[in-house]
């Protein structure tokens, strides 16, 4: 949130001067921004603080509502995602805190694409549609009744509005097409009288303060992890509450499957006030491509994919290059098992979760939808070692195959997480191969982040740090969101890591590949990577089995996984509140920036003849996905004294010893501005 104050302060900040192009509100807004963003706002923000929010204070003003608490770019949990406005007060009727999200927008036209009725034009000259206002709104409600339990201890607590103040009905006639909710009403320069009925129906002239001060401190409940989505993909109203771009490709997918649905009587989203069916799709056959950065929500999309249809009885395959992540999709399945069913679930997590090289021999279209998560992890060439003889010589890529056995090809990718040198899955790749075989391609960016805490800024710093950005290597600036901290040494990285497992969290040590990787020694688990007098096992090789620990499948997922160091191969896709990171040797600080020595690396992928620059993009986005796992927390450590020297610089947080009530000192983080879910846990 960037600023808190009432109707009546904001008040004496809306009126202009004649020496400024700005109001004071704006110009203050302005200042926090930077204070919290570590960037300038952009121009549509300026915008709308200097020209939008003086609307609604004077709605409030007007109705004498001067009380009523207003608070300014509310961040909602987890997530990089803000509300415009949130109003606190008092209700009327019931005397309990009482909440208005308003979503501004300065639009004076707007039009509908006829294909998706959720995707507007608003006119901003970029040539994007973006999330209906009113369906924006309503997701947002939605995900903070979701993840703000405050919000669910009265009835009616929160309602959500779209102010268009610019607008006349006339020009923006096609957004009320969407059915309004309780979550999300429209209103326009024609509707100011109606808008402040609303506030005088939703709030009293009473103090607003201590409803503000009940959702700035409410608890926010813990962020669905992939995992969790999958185990409540079968559940009416589960997964994860979907916002702007993920909601906006949702829903283009889904009425793209309705017109293609085998069955001319199946309807995946009926709506009994808006039923139409667009004319069929008279193109070829369209493949969907869905780009975004760590924890930007693919997974989640994929499972929300394959559980909405699921539940209108149409399958949908979920296919990936991931062992880790196949296996882990078939043993959640398998754990639903009710007695008799074993063989049954087990078949069918052999059905829905496949591996990109497993469909060479499926018949053109014999799959009606296939969700390809995790494709950057697509093969140059659908030939591998188990591929029949005759076949071998077969040059043909893996993602044609992909395309040709489905009748509905969805992808979605990091361009920045492919990890090995024959792994070519890019969006420019794959559009490419597609529209050459006749297809036509929808691509769309996942801008959103639901991981570190929703920092968009930890996001740009790493892929800065690795030099997979425009700039070089910035120090961290804390926001408040994503806590980055500097171990002094793999000792004290293990006990803080282990000490966050104690306290409930879910916590993993992850190591760039440069050590070597035994077989165990009888039924334990080799120390291999070694750093001085400290040492600890990586996690189980594929297809081995130890007593104690899980499968490397499991690593990430199973509490016993703490006890290992993970290679990228079993933590990509998975998340953990806390993130420890071992850089080797292979990964070096030198001269102002991170350079690659191949020598340091131990991954046999690099062994064969494999050119320099596809080993340096490899490990460089290794320690991509490596170092974007963790949810509240990264704790790194640099094995190179020079490189570490380096971190010094780039990261101010550390590990110290602390003492809480005269209790035993514990090991905890040290540095400013704490993310909440940190300042609770150890609070």
């Amino acid at each position: 949130m960037l600023l808190q104050l009432s109707a009546a302060g904001l008040g004496h900040l809306i009126v202009a001067r004649a020496e400024s192009a700005h109001l004071p509100l704006t110009e203050k807004l302005i200042e926090a921004h930077f204070s919290a963003k570590g960037r300038a706002a952009d121009k549509g923000d300026v915008a709308s603080w200097n020209n939008s929010i003086p609307v609604v204070v004077r709605a409030l003003l007007d109705c004498g509502l001067d009380e009523v608490e207003v608070q300014v770019e509310v961040d909602l949990p987890h997530t990089n995602s803000a509300v415009d406005l949130v109003l606190c007060g008092r209700h009327p009727g019931t005397g309990q805190d009482s909440y208005l999200a308003v979503e501004l927008k300065q639009v004076r036209h707007a039009t509908v694409d006829p294909r998706c009725p959720i995707a507007v034009d608003l006119g901003f000259g970029d040539g994007k549609n973006k999330l209906h206002p009113v369906r924006q709104v309503q997701r947002y409600c939605e995900y903070m009744v979701r993840y703000l339990p405050h919000l669910r201890d009265s009835e009616d607590p929160l309602m959500g509005v779209v102010l268009l103040h610019n607008a006349r009905d006339t020009d923006v006639e096609a957004l009320f097409g969407l059915p309004e909710t309780d979550h999300g009403f429209l209103y326009t320069l024609d509707d100011l009288n109606r808008f402040r009925r609303v506030l005088t129906s939703r709030f009293t002239t009473a103090s607003g303060k201590r409803a503000a001060s009940a959702l700035k401190h409410a608890r926010r409940a813990p962020l669905l992890k992939v995992t969790d989505v999958a185990r409540q993909r079968s559940v009416t109203g589960g997964g994860l509450t979907l916002l702007d771009e993920q909601y906006v490709a949702f829903d283009r997918i889904t009425r793209h499957l309705e017109k293609t649905a085998p069955d001319p009587d199946f309807d995946l989203f009926y709506d009994a006030d808006h039923a139409h069916r667009p004319a069929p799709d008279q193109g070829g056959k369209r493949v969907y491509i869905l780009r975004g950065g760590p924890g930007s929500g693919k997974s989640a999309v994929a499972l929300e994919l394959q559980r909405s249809l699921g539940l209108k009885g149409r399958e949908a395959v979920l296919a990936s290059g991931s062992h880790a992540y196949t296996e882990t999709l078939r043993e959640i399945m398998l754990g639903t098992a009710r007695h008799g069913q074993l063989a049954a679930k087990r078949a069918a997590g052999l059905r829905l979760y496949r591996y990109f090289n497993s469909f060479s021999d499926t018949p053109p279209d014999g799959i009606d939808v296939l969700i390809c998560d995790e494709a950057h992890r697509m093969r140059r060439s659908s030939t591998y070692r188990w591929t029949r003889k005759d076949r071998r010589d077969d040059e043909r890529p893996q993602a044609i195959d992909l395309i040709k056995a489905a009748r509905v090809p969805i992808f979605l990718l990091d361009d920045h997480q492919s990890i090995r040198p024959d792994e070519v899955g890019t969006a420019d790749y794959l559009k490419k191969l597609a529209e050459e075989n006749g297809c036509t391609v929808e691509v769309t960016d996942l801008e959103g982040t639901f991981r570190a805490g929703g920092s968009k800024r930890y996001q740009r710093w790493v892929q800065q740090l690795l030099g997979l950005g425009a700039s070089d290597p910035v120090a961290w600036r804390p926001d408040g969101r994503m806590e980055v901290l500097l171990a002094d040494s793999p000792e004290q990285m293990h006990q803080f890591i282990q000490a966050r497992g104690r306290e409930g969290s879910t916590a993993r040590i992850t190591a760039g590949f440069c050590w070597p990787w035994s077989n165990p020694d009888g039924k334990q688990l080799v120390d291999d990577v070694r750093i001085g007098g400290w040492s600890m096992p990586w996690n189980v090789k594929p297809e081995q089995s130890v007593p104690d620990a899980p499968k490397s499948d499991l690593w990430s997922t199973d509490p016993r996984g703490i006890e290992q160091v993970g290679c990228v191969y079993t933590a990509q896709t998975f998340e953990y509140d806390w993130n420890g990171v071992i850089i080797g040797p292979d990964l070096l600080f030198r001269d102002g920036k991170f350079t690659v020595s191949r020598a340091g690396s131990r991954d046999p992928a690099f062994t064969s003849p494999v050119d320099d620059d596809i080993v340096t993009r490899c490990v460089r986005n290794a320690y991509h996905v490596l170092l974007t796992r963790g949810v509240i927390g990264t704790v790194v450590y640099a094995v190179d004294p020079a490189t570490h020297n380096e971190l010094r610089r780039l990261i101010p947080g550390t590990i110290g010893m602390q003492q809480y009530h005269g209790g035993q000192p514990k090991l905890t983080a040290e540095g400013p501005q704490l993310p909440p879910a940190f300042r609770k846990r150890d609070g």
